[in-house]
């Protein structure tokens, strides 16, 4: 947020939320700064934060102010709040000369390693095996205080994971840490470079799952000393160029990262037999989309997706209001570029979702745009080969058949639309023009090119093809 992207539409400015929460006195804040100082649009990242395009020069400061005038940056040297509500900026950040420079470079260190996922119904969910919400507060605020971690590389991430149904699992974290039911009640696994692994039903318990095993499991009131420890692991095995913990096991076992960790550490992280087949529950992620219980019988979410996740400030603020008029005056961004009103009453959700829809939001996940991610394409990024938003409106009025799952337009290889991996990708080569790929399980990257050179119109055709018989090309 205070280091401010350039792209080929202007400058991107990155807003990170914790937990994906953006209250609602914020949500105007950041559409108003949007539109003042930048083209005043504003894109759901796939790790539940926003980004605001178009940033105009010369306004960067500017912008950074007005949001850290909102509450929208780190929270250092206090707890953050596990509601992901704002609070006053820091009066350090306001002071002048060396100091301010000091300020700000620790505030942006503390914003740069502000990359903790939940679920985004977190605290909400009937089925849920633990409310994650507090535990996150104290990992963020360990986090964003602890000086030692502000090494961390900007992407370094992690994922706690409550054993909600609506939860992001396939992105892969550095340390993943997961909810599992034990003879006492709760307890977390947690493992390294992946994701936990995933029940399928069409697999016996006893197969390996997708995902990386888990290594140990711990209480959940040790969870905190536990990243604690892992972080400081990681910084104290890894050469400069491991940035990330998968870059660290190309030569460090993860045993051996846990003989560091344990040097941090008070109680013995020993492995649990019973993790060898313990495999998550599958979540469903079409619960982002329409209306759904929570824990309250009386209140339910109410789900939608700005189209390819980028909507204008109008529309930030009209979500906003709609928080504030039947919500509990917050949004809840989640991994899939869509938004989630919680704590609706149950007698208010009609309402609310033709509001959504109303605003242009796509609410089923039968629709088209339900099944499409795209990145920025050739009109902001330079190193786009095509206008990948444009040409996946574009299928989408072709049609995308809803068995295919996912279909990822990506204008190179980076893959900056999509931190998992999609069953299907159109990887452009040229303007309107892609390969598709293929991905089966154990395939990696984008899988396995099956067409070349197509346009649009050849892709759907293609996509048509291999939805009525996956082994057609």
């Amino acid at each position: 947020m205070l280091r401010i992207v350039p792209a080929l539409d202007g400058g991107i400015c990155r807003v990170k939320l914790p937990g994906g929460v953006l209250r609602a006195a914020a949500a105007h804040a950041l559409a108003q700064a949007a539109r003042r100082h930048a083209a005043g649009v504003i894109e759901i990242t796939n790790r539940a934060n926003l980004q605001i395009r178009g940033v105009l020069a010369g306004h960067e400061a500017a912008l950074s102010e007005n949001l850290i005038d909102a509450g929208l940056g780190p929270s250092m040297n206090a707890p953050a709040e596990a509601s992901g509500g704002v609070r006053p900026s820091d009066p350090a950040l306001t002071v002048s000369g060396a100091t301010a420079v000091s300020a700000i470079s620790a505030a942006s260190a503390a914003d740069d390693v502000r990359n903790l996922m939940i679920s985004p119904t977190a605290g909400h969910d009937p089925q849920a095996l633990f409310d994650t919400r507090a535990l996150a507060a104290e990992i963020l605020a360990l986090l964003q205080n602890e000086p030692c971690f502000a090494a961390l590389a900007p992407k370094f991430a992690l994922l706690l994971d409550g054993g909600e149904r609506l939860a992001m699992l396939e992105h892969s974290h550095d340390v993943w840490i997961a909810a599992m039911p034990a003879h006492d009640g709760v307890h977390f696994a947690f493992g390294l470079a992946g994701c936990p692994p995933v029940a399928r039903a069409d697999e016996p318990e006893d197969n390996a799952a997708p995902g990386t095993p888990a290594l140990a499991a711990v209480l959940p009131s040790q969870v905190p000393t536990l990243v604690n420890a892992l972080l400081r692991a990681f910084l104290d095995l890894a050469a400069p160029e491991h940035t990330r913990m998968r870059h660290l096991l190309t030569v460090q076992s993860a045993q051996a990262v846990l003989q560091r960790a344990q040097r941090y550490l008070d109680f013995p992280l020993s492995h649990d037999p019973a993790l060898a087949t313990w495999r998550r529950a599958t979540a469903d992620d079409s619960l982002r989309f329409g209306v759904h219980p929570q824990r309250d019988a009386e209140t339910c979410h109410v789900g939608g997706q700005p189209p390819l996740g980028r909507m204008d400030a109008a529309t930030l603020h009209a979500l906003a209001k709609l928080a504030e008029d039947s919500g509990d005056a917050t949004l809840h961004m989640t991994p899939w570029q869509s938004v989630l009103l919680p704590n609706v009453p149950v007698n208010a959700a009609a309402s609310v979702l033709a509001r959504l829809a109303a605003l242009g939001l796509v609410c089923d996940a039968t629709q088209p745009l339900a099944r499409l991610i795209a990145c920025a394409g050739s009109t902001g990024c330079a190193k786009s080969h095509a206008d990948t938003k444009a040409d996946a409106f574009q299928l989408a009025r072709l049609h995308v058949p809803a068995a295919l799952g996912q279909v990822h337009l990506s204008g190179c290889r980076r893959s900056c639309a999509a931190a998992h991996r999609a069953p299907y990708t159109l990887l452009a080569v040229a303007p309107g023009r892609y390969d598709l790929y293929r991905r089966d399980d154990e395939e990696p990257g984008f899988g396995r090119c099956v067409a070349r050179h197509l346009t649009i119109e050849q892709a759907a055709a293609a996509l048509a093809r291999l939805a009525r018989s996956p082994l057609d090309a």
